[in-house]
């Protein structure tokens, strides 16, 4: 299985418009991140975590040509906005299936109503497979489990999931300790690390490194960064052994 990081940064990307911070001056293309998101897949599994702003382009950069499914973590726009560029793989694949808890669904039917339209429809527009993701519930994706994962970003309830030996959590703030079940014997962590300074919806950088102390997985990459984290050379080599700063289209296999 293979991880692809289509997207590390945050709700504004790096760089951000009109910010003259050195990091969104850095020529090093570690430091330029679309919002976040990742495409899981294998010989016959394929699936995107979130959909934003950045999906066309991203989808074009990694060279994805098909997807099984994507998977919402919550309705934040920078994890949703690009879900109407799912038409060029309807126009190949049909009817796509998105999964997301029914509060992330209703939220889309709303901003999205004419994907969700079943009468009258325009044509050329992109159709949906609606799936509830509820909490303690796992489901199958060609074949392939995926286990939900119950988060809290600051209020909001995220799902992050695990697939295989792989875990996914972005725009985490805690996570309920009988969730913390679901991570054991992960080989491979990926989870939020905004900046040094605490946020209340956000795991700073210290409050991920607990995390990764606490899950002890074999590798851990960070993502959904701010600039003001800052560069991505100078952090990683501040980071303990076994833990990594990730970049876009970085290509991990499992």
């Amino acid at each position: 299985m293979k991880i692809y990081f289509l997207g590390t940064g945050t709700s504004q990307g790096i760089p951000v418009i009109g910010s003259h911070h050195s990091v969104c001056h850095s020529e090093n293309p570690k430091d330029k991140r679309l919002r976040v998101s990742v495409w899981v897949h294998s010989n016959n599994f394929s699936v995107v975590i979130d959909c934003g702003p950045d999906f066309r382009q991203q989808m074009l950069t990694s060279k994805c040509e098909h997807i099984d499914a994507i998977l919402f973590t919550h309705e934040h726009s920078d994890h949703t906005a690009g879900l109407d560029d799912i038409r060029p793989f309807y126009f190949v694949q049909g009817d796509i299936p998105i999964y997301g808890h029914q509060r992330v669904l209703s939220n889309l039917k709303k901003r999205f109503d004419y994907i969700f339209e079943t009468e009258n429809k325009y044509p050329g527009v992109p159709s949906v497979v609606v799936n509830e993701v509820v909490n303690n519930v796992s489901f199958t994706i060609k074949n392939q489990t995926i286990i939900p994962i119950n988060a809290w970003h600051g209020s909001l309830q995220v799902f992050g999931y695990r697939i295989g030996d792989f875990v996914y959590l972005t725009d985490v703030k805690t996570v309920e300790n009988e969730e913390l079940e679901k991570l054991k014997g992960v080989k491979v962590l990926v989870v939020n690390a905004l900046r040094e300074e605490p946020h209340h919806s956000h795991f700073s950088l210290q409050e991920a490194l607990d995390f990764v102390n606490l899950i002890r997985p074999e590798k851990t990459y960070f993502t959904h960064i701010s600039h003001i984290l800052g560069f991505h050379d100078e952090v990683q080599q501040k980071l303990p052994q076994n833990v990594f700063l990730a970049y876009d289209n970085l290509e991990i296999t499992i």
